[in-house]
């Protein structure tokens, strides 16, 4: 299938990069909205330079088109995309609200085009055992489910562009922005959440809007507890790891990035000990952490295939529209509860 990019940024590079190594797809160009921008992608990534986004739409030969515009800005370009008749994978978050995500999904169920996100943590194979195990009840009753993203990201990352900090195109700070796909990890392995109680602040930052901390108490459908810390004022030299971790009466499992730091379970079976071979390696330095170029693109290939196999076979992408709402859901009640002094909100 062929795809087409909106938006010429960083993200957008992880886009071309991806499409270029995946089985099943092929770029055909990029749009933004300065062409001289678009040109200089274009030729960075030899594919076509359109003048602009509507003429990129308007393009018989595009089947699918990827956003990565500003989070609080993937509205307007994907509403012109599923007009189009386009499909369309938006980066995280998909939308900043759950009200535009519905919009989004009602509109692209009338043209019966697909929308689905990109939710790259789920895409690597330490995610695959883990999964594997949580489905196959493994951990026993699960009694703790945690993520914790301790990142850091200096003023000038904030400084760097006008909508960086902002509620309107950021959507939120440490949550929305950097820990969102670690909150997806977690609600995609511990399940649905009931309630949440939250503090958020801004400690080390100046002149943006948002938190750049935040602490949840966490209490999911299941009855288990946790807690969900995100944020991008904890230095260190080569940047925390992104951290879930999953415990109960009959195991335990604590993910850092794509290794593990712990899998031990009760009753072992014959993968336990290759998995830990495998996987429990090099977890020092964190993805992203402290450099948010520093993010392996083959996640984003991954998901960019299982998006078209789903299209081709006729069935709901795993990070769909439905999926990747849960976790916009999830920080707008932590958000909510930090915004009323920690009050509990129960999820619907």
């Amino acid at each position: 299938m062929n795809f087409g990019i909106i938006g010429t940024g960083m993200i957008g590079g992880f886009h071309a990069k991806a499409i270029a190594a995946m089985t099943g797809g092929e770029l055909i160009g990029a749009a933004d909205r300065v062409l001289e921008r678009t040109q200089a992608f274009a030729e960075q990534y030899g594919t076509k330079a359109y003048d602009d986004v509507a003429a990129m739409l308007a393009d018989p030969e595009i089947d699918i088109v990827t956003i990565g515009t500003p989070s609080g800005a993937h509205f307007d370009p994907a509403m012109a995309a599923i007009e189009a008749g386009k499909h369309v994978v938006i980066e995280k978050p998909l939308e900043v609200t759950t009200e535009r995500i519905d919009q989004m999904v009602a509109a692209a169920k009338v043209k019966d085009v697909t929308i689905a996100a990109v939710l790259n943590r789920r895409f690597h194979p330490g995610m695959d055992a883990f999964k594997k195990a949580a489905d196959a009840g493994r951990f026993g009753k699960l009694t703790s489910a945690s993520a914790y993203i301790k990142w850091y990201r200096d003023q000038a990352y904030y400084d760097s562009a006008g909508w960086r900090g902002t509620w309107a195109l950021d959507g939120g700070g440490a949550l929305m922005n950097q820990s969102i796909h670690t909150i997806d990890a977690l609600l995609y392995l511990a399940g649905p959440v009931k309630s949440v109680q939250a503090n958020t602040a801004c400690l080390a930052h100046t002149d943006i809007e948002v938190e750049d901390i935040a602490v949840a108490i966490v209490e999911f459908e299941n009855g288990a507890r946790g807690i969900i810390e995100g944020s991008t004022c904890t230095w260190s030299k080569n940047g925390h790891p992104a951290r879930v971790q999953l415990s109960g009466t009959e195991g335990s499992v604590f993910l850092a990035d794509e290794a593990f730091e712990t899998w031990d379970f009760m009753n072992e079976t014959d993968e336990d000990e290759a998995i830990r071979a495998q996987f429990m390696q090099g977890a020092d330095a964190g993805l992203g952490a402290n450099d948010p170029t520093a993010i392996n693109f083959y996640q984003h290939q991954r998901n960019f295939e299982e998006i078209v196999n789903a299209i081709q076979e006729g069935r709901e992408p795993s990070t769909g529209a439905s999926e990747a709402r849960k976790c916009v859901e999830l920080i707008q009640a932590i958000y909510k509860s930090a915004q009323n002094g920690g009050e509990k909100i129960e999820l619907p």
